[in-house]
């Protein structure tokens, strides 16, 4: 047990909330205006839209091509091992500048050697990092860079991966894992389909916070689950922390 917390504290939960890049489909650079709307027609391919950008606003968000991040949770586990318990902390980034959330990100990854795991990460929160880093000019990171490396070099877990087994076609949403382990539900007042109402309509960016720091508690909760011979673990939940702007570019 000694060897897993000590690889556990190594671990960082990461979870990301995006949205448009613009709160209006016209607002939008007419060049990625006109590739949205030929993404549009990929995406209705049967059955066109009723106007070009009907989709922008529900669906831009999920493409970094087309979206912004907003926010990033992150959480790491802290072991008392002589009380066979261990603290969960976690902290938020979160900025109406995407740049500069980025930029905070960047530093803490660069304070040590993390394993990132994330929930449906390696196909959705890892790139699309990646993507939007580059586009505002933000050099990758270590633990994002995988260019060049082998697949056993690179640190990414993901408890959706990790629920398959091997089952190529298998996906299981976070939610649907937490209620099978009986782990609290994160979507409580919003859930991911309401993000960009709540940044664009109402401008609340701290409901987005919480929910984003809910979801990194509850993908680190099924990480623990997945791993029963640690039940007699007591996990407590630290503060959540607000992040600092000390980063350097």
């Amino acid at each position: 047990m000694a060897d897993f917390l000590d690889q556990l504290g190594e671990i960082l939960f990461l979870d990301i909330e995006t949205a448009s890049l613009t709160g209006k489909f016209d607002d939008l650079d007419p060049r990625l205006q006109d590739e949205w709307i030929k993404k549009e027609r990929l995406i209705h391919l049967e059955k066109p839209t009723e106007a070009p950008g009907s989709l922008y606003f529900d669906r831009a968000g999920i493409h970094a091509e087309f979206g912004q991040v907003i926010c990033v949770g992150v959480g790491f586990f802290q072991s008392k091992k002589k009380d066979k318990k261990i603290i969960f902390r976690s902290k938020v980034f979160a900025d109406p500048e995407e740049r500069e959330l980025l930029l905070g990100l960047k530093a803490l990854l660069e304070k040590k050697k993390w394993v990132l795991c994330a929930h449906n990460g390696k196909e959705f929160d890892f790139p699309y990092l990646c993507r939007r880093m580059l586009i505002q000019g933000i050099s990758l990171p270590e633990p994002l860079q995988i260019s060049g490396k082998r697949p056993w070099e690179v640190r990414h877990l993901d408890t959706m991966e990790m629920w398959k087994f091997g089952d190529y076609k298998h996906y299981t949403r976070l939610e649907l894992l937490a209620a099978v382990f009986g782990i609290p539900t994160s979507k409580e007042g919003i859930d991911g389909s309401q993000v960009n109402s709540a940044f664009y309509l109402e401008n609340n960016l701290e409901k987005i916070k919480k929910y984003c720091l809910r979801d990194v508690e509850v993908t680190a909760r099924i990480y623990m689950a997945m791993h029963p011979q640690l039940d007699e673990l007591v996990i407590e939940v630290g503060q959540p922390q607000e992040t600092k702007k000390d980063h350097k570019d």
